[in-house]
C-alpha cells in the first residue's frame, strides 16, 4: 500500500549511483515501487558532499508527483563486502581497533579522484593527512571538495600520517 503524497517514512536501501556534478543520484530500496531521488542539498545536510556507489544509507522518504525522494539522511554504511584498502605495515589490528581511534577535525586541502588520493590538514597540526580513495570508498564517500569539513581517524604509516576513516564532519560530532 503506497502512502498518501507529502507523509514521510524510514527506507533502507543502497546507493544505485550518485554524481556531485550533476547534484543527485538514485537509492534502491527492497519494497519500493521505483528508486529514490537522493538530491545533493539532502546529503549536504548531513554533512557529505559525495557518498559512493553501493553505500548502505537509511532516508526518510516522501511521495511527491514526481516520485520518491529522499528528504533526510539517517545513517551511511560502507559499501558491503569492501575489504579493507590500506596494505601499510603501520595498519595493525583489526577493524575494530582502528574504529577505536579517535576521530580527529580535519579540512581537505586538496583531492583528485582521478589521482585516487589528496590531503588534509587536522586542526592545530602542520603536517598533512594522506587520504587514499579506496579509504573513501570504504568509508562511504566518493569524492572530497576543497575546504570540505570532516572527521579522520589517522594512523602514522611509512610515509607519514595517513587517513585510515574519512566521515562526514556532522557524524563526527556525534560520535
Amino acid at each position: 500500500m503506497m502512502e498518501e503524497e507529502g507523509t514521510s517514512h524510514t527506507v533502507q536501501g543502497r546507493v544505485k549511483w550518485f554524481d556531485p556534478s550533476k547534484g543527485f543520484g538514485f537509492i534502491v530500496a527492497e519494497g519500493e515501487p521505483s528508486d529514490i531521488l537522493l538530491h545533493a542539498n539532502i546529503l549536504r545536510n548531513f554533512g557529505q558532499s559525495s557518498i559512493a556507489d553501493g553505500a548502505g544509507i537509511t532516508v526518510s522518504v516522501q511521495r511527491t508527483q514526481r516520485g520518491i525522494q529522499a528528504v533526510e539522511v539517517l545513517k551511511i554504511e560502507p559499501p558491503v563486502g569492501a575489504p579493507f584498502p590500506l596494505e601499510d605495515d603501520a595498519v595493525h589490528g583489526s577493524l575494530e581497533d582502528l574504529a577505536a581511534l579517535p576521530v580527529e577535525p580535519a579540512r581537505v586541502k586538496w583531492f583528485d579522484k582521478g589521482k585516487g588520493f589528496g590531503f588534509a590538514n587536522v586542526f592545530g597540526r602542520a603536517e598533512d593527512v594522506f587520504v587514499h580513495i579506496e579509504v573513501l570508498r570504504h568509508s562511504g564517500f566518493a569524492d572530497l571538495q576543497a575546504g570540505e569539513a570532516v572527521g579522520l581517524r589517522i594512523v602514522d604509516g611509512k610515509r607519514g600520517r595517513m587517513a585510515v576513516q574519512v566521515v562526514s564532519w556532522d557524524s563526527a560530532l556525534r560520535v
